[in-house]
């Protein structure tokens, strides 16, 4: 027998004890979703997921709902959820669309076991009618006081927004369910597994119990560990970063600074969860003495920053999961997107390479950050500048920037040269990009499924899971793009999943899929060329030396200590190092596929005025080297200059002889 509510309730947060079948997340299959009728394919019953996103134009095969043939009390969405479920709610929204409205106002609910004989959701003794949407794209939750345990459940619009005759029935949905015990194991064939080897604290962590976590993993493993803030965001919460490394606190000379940023946007929160479950897992397999993660410790000094936005990620995780909707938590408290916030430098190089004629004087590389961006009145969020002076104080080499709501690695440049809407804008650097987001797509678990149906508006599948930024669509202002044109460091922007705010049960089996593909991406910071930049005669490090690689237009400078990481794919490369006041030097650097990267020294010879000036301030004695090369400079002057004086007496005395 079905029961169901007599009553609904719509609440702001879900307090539902069971979690989404998996409309939303993919989880639930596109063969377990059915419409009485639907429109045209792109409009078909599996386009029926919560917070699905149509395309630009309608009429494509992606749009943004189910939406029925005919406009009438009969329609229905049917979920099959494969096997006996304890069903406690359903969550709706309406059409996601640019150019229509649609949204179903109150719905009826039906559930059978094997869609021959279906019961209503009863009020009494009439069927139940919940409240359905107002708007496009606030999640409106109604939960069942009664649970009801069927196979399959229908979704059956009774009132919708009429538009006059042209208002169509169009819903998106995600249904609330337990699943009953199988002790027969009947089902075990068409199950996912939902569980995590790995012993991790598997759930939402708010701003105080990702504070808490933190400083669990520092007091587990203070050897290997170090916390700090890097500043504050809007509203005063601090911006923690959790440091891993042999020495914790302190750049060693040649060891690569990595660095992970999650939480740009606040409520795609798989990345702030994978980053607080990586801390705890790199620390548990040190102490275990996993070999892989030591040496990743004492080569690399690692970076994590969960939570880049963590006013949006509050205001998001105060909704839930399934009802914080597509947008709300996404930007900064001021409501600035932060990853269109940064220095657009590719519009200043860009301009330069047009204006200048002689290319010799062009950079490509540390370009300025404009100065009406750095005044205090630039909109400019604190969270942005906090990011911003991390960047310039430490000399990273390779980060990913995490966020949510597709499945696809994205590499610069972000921004299309001439503000087309998309345009594929490589950097010198493509094939290594290319490498880097290959490196983590192809890891990663659901990326390289074959058999995965697109998220929602583009089939990534095609592009084997990469994509550049800018052919994807036009996003000035990134930090992919910033950190490239403004530091060394390379980075790309990993989108994790198809749902932006998965639910918690769903942690433990993301963590599976991308564990494999976090370790792997940080390792290729060891990839390439790197060395140390070196005064020849004192042997100290030189500072900010430029490393040319021929036929690369993209120059990278050493750090303080004269240390540096050239990136680089497998081959022989010519290096030069050069610095102010020294001479040139090269050498052929040949790159391996090995873990560790190819070494390249350079000692630098100071010019001999440069030598001299330094020599003589200090009240030394030149060495005979210097001596030597002193005499032949006077020699060769004096001979241009007697050469040239042998010339004028000669045109004077012509001259004479001639009057």
């Amino acid at each position: 027998m079905f029961r169901c509510s007599n009553t609904y309730r719509n609440l702001s947060s879900n307090v539902s004890e069971c979690p989404p079948l998996g409309l939303e997340s993919l989880k639930v299959k596109d063969n377990q979703l059915r419409a009485s009728s639907f429109k045209r394919r792109g409009l078909g019953p599996h386009r029926g997921r919560l917070n699905i996103q149509s395309g630009t134009q309608d009429g494509d095969i992606y749009d943004g709902a189910w939406c029925a043939q005919y406009k009438d009390k009969n329609q229905w969405l049917e979920v099959d959820a494969r096997r006996l479920t304890r069903f406690t709610g359903v969550i709706l929204q309406g059409r996601n669309s640019i150019w229509s409205w649609d949204v179903v106002h109150s719905y009826k609910v039906q559930f059978s076991n094997d869609t021959l004989v279906w019961k209503p959701c009863m009020n009494g003794t009439q069927e139940a009618v919940f409240e359905g949407n107002q708007d496009a794209e606030t999640p409106v939750l109604a939960l069942f006081n009664t649970s009801t345990v069927a196979r399959y459940i229908r979704i059956n619009p009774q009132t919708w927004y009429q538009n006059g005759t042209q208002g169509d029935i169009c819903l998106r949905a995600e249904v609330l369910g337990c699943a009953l015990p199988d002790p027969n194991n009947i089902y075990a064939w068409q199950m996912e597994p939902t569980e995590s080897r790995d012993k991790l604290d598997f759930r939402h962590h708010n701003y105080k119990e990702m504070r808490k976590l933190m400083k669990s993993v520092n007091d587990a493993c203070p050897d290997i560990t170090r916390i700090y803030s890097i500043g504050k965001s809007y509203t005063g919460l601090k911006l923690y970063v959790m440091e891993i490394s042999d020495n914790p606190g302190k750049h060693e000379l040649g060891e690569p600074e990595f660095r992970y940023v999650a939480g740009m946007h606040g409520n795609e929160v798989l990345g702030r969860e994978l980053l607080l479950n990586l801390m705890q897992y790199m620390c548990q397999e040190y102490k275990r003495g996993d070999q892989r993660i030591v040496r990743l410790v004492k080569d690399t000094r690692i970076h994590l920053l969960p939570s880049m936005n963590p006013d949006g990620y509050e205001t998001a995780f105060k909704k839930g999961s399934e009802l914080a909707g597509w947008a709300l938590g996404r930007y900064s408290y001021e409501g600035i997107d932060m990853n269109h916030n940064f220095a657009d430098l590719n519009s200043v190089m860009w301009t330069a390479i047009e204006l200048e004629t002689d290319r010799s004087k062009l950079i490509n590389h540390y370009f300025p950050i404009p100065e009406q961006y750095t005044s205090e009145e630039a909109f400019v969020a604190s969270e942005t500048r906090a990011v911003i002076s991390w960047m310039q104080n430490i000399p990273f080499v390779l980060s990913a920037n995490l966020h949510g709501g597709e499945l696809v690695v994205t590499y610069p440049y972000d921004m299309t040269r001439d503000w087309a809407p998309r345009e594929h804008t490589p950097t010198a650097d493509e094939s290594f990009f290319r490498w880097l987001a290959t490196a983590y797509a192809s890891t990663n678990q659901v990326m390289s499924n074959p058999d995965r149906r697109p998220c929602h508006n583009k089939d990534f599948l095609r592009y084997n899971n990469i994509i550049n930024g800018a052919d994807w669509h036009n996003v000035p202002g990134s930090m992919n793009d910033f950190s490239y044109l403004h530091t060394n460091c390379f980075e790309v922007t990993v989108e994790l999943s198809c749902d932006k705010f998965p639910h918690a049960s769903e942690l433990p089996i993301e963590w599976e899929n991308n564990r494999e593909s976090l370790l792997v991406y940080m390792e290729q910071v060891h990839r390439g060329v790197k060395g140390v930049v070196r005064d020849k005669d004192t042997e100290a490090g030189i500072a900010y030396a430029i490393i040319k690689v021929d036929d690369i237009d993209h120059h990278i400078r050493s750090a303080a200590d004269g240390d540096y990481w050239r990136l680089l794919n497998p081959g022989e490369y010519r290096v030069t190092a050069t610095a102010e006041g020294y001479l040139p030097s090269s050498r052929i650097c040949q790159v391996m596929y090995d873990y560790y990267p190819t070494i390249c020294d350079f000692n630098l010879t100071k010019m001999p005025k440069q030598r001299l000036k330094d020599i003589l301030a200090k009240g030394g004695k030149l060495p005979k080297d210097l001596q030597l090369r002193l005499r032949q400079l006077r020699m060769r002057k004096l001979r241009v200059t007697t050469k040239a004086i042998n010339q004028r007496r000669a045109a004077a005395a012509k001259r004479a002889k001639t009057v």
